[in-house]
């Protein structure tokens, strides 16, 4: 197959899948949501990925009837059905199917979607991104992966129409993360990134750049930062499942980075090593 969708036990293409009408995630985008990168049929850090599904589940009381066991293997399964040797993997789960009301009735049954599509990775560090910075008018659940993503959709749809990658949010001068990514600095050889709050989302890349620099001897910080503070630092990282380092060259029109180009490429490197590592067959 090309591509993949699956939604409670049914599986055809993308565009052939039909979700019934009253999923809570058509009205209320009632539900939770995880994605990973895959090579070879084998999912990147997906242990990582299902832990932080389960705890978004349980942060909005959504009681699965599946076990981790169940859904990772479901997700192994789907994978070699595509011809694709690198895919984007995407699994979500809604509330479940009810009349439209506020309030849900328990139990319910949740729905569990997921999705499967070619993926091609950029592990040459050459390309860097240009940014725009935003108010971070998000509702104060970052930390949850929810469905509730119209601030972000507007947010990078005004970065798009200006033709740049990615948006920068800020409370109050604060960086939070992007609209679809946890970004980082490189200062005076220290990484430093976000603290885990309620404002950004625990992002397994952001975890694993934080111990690919202290495998490296690099300094780490995990305090906030301002924009300026942003805008002064050698190196400026922008990271997710789909882009693991991605450093910045432009924020709001101005030069940024470029300052520490032989970290950035050890950390590069260190990052790239463990995805090739962990998804190669034996």
């Amino acid at each position: 197959m090309e591509d993949l969708a699956y939604y409670n036990g049914k599986i055809t293409r993308l565009s052939d899948m039909m979700v019934p009408f009253n999923d809570r995630s058509h009205f209320f985008g009632d539900g939770v949501y995880d994605a990973s990168i895959a090579k070879n049929g084998i999912i990147f850090k997906l242990d990582d990925h299902l832990e932080r599904f389960f705890n978004s589940m349980a942060l909005i009381d959504i009681q699965p009837d599946f076990a981790k066991d169940d859904l990772r293997a479901l997700l192994g399964n789907l994978c070699q059905k595509l011809d694709a040797d690198e895919l984007f993997v995407y699994f979500q789960v809604s509330r479940g199917t009810a009349i439209r009301n506020h309030s849900y009735p328990q139990p319910l049954k949740p729905n569990l979607a997921i999705y499967m599509t070619p993926w091609q990775g950029d592990f040459s560090g050459q390309n860097r991104l240009r940014l725009m910075t935003l108010p971070d008018q998000r509702f104060e659940l970052c930390h949850i992966k929810t469905l509730n993503l119209l601030p972000n959709v507007l947010a990078s749809q005004k970065a798009t129409l200006q033709g740049l990658d990615e948006v920068v949010f800020h409370r109050n001068q604060r960086v939070t993360e992007c609209a679809h990514s946890n970004i980082s600095i490189l200062t005076n050889g220290v990484f430093q990134t976000a603290p885990l709050d309620h404002w950004i989302l625990p992002g397994i890349a952001r975890k694993y750049l934080l111990l690919a620099s202290q495998a490296l001897g690099f300094g780490v910080s995990e305090q906030a930062f301002t924009i300026a503070e942003m805008l002064a630092a050698d190196e400026i990282i922008v990271s997710s499942s789909g882009a693991l380092c991605a450093p910045v060259s432009e924020i709001d029109g101005c030069p940024v980075g470029g300052k520490d180009d032989e970290r950035l490429q050890q950390l590069q490197t260190k990052i790239y090593q463990d995805f090739f590592k962990e998804t190669a067959v034996e």
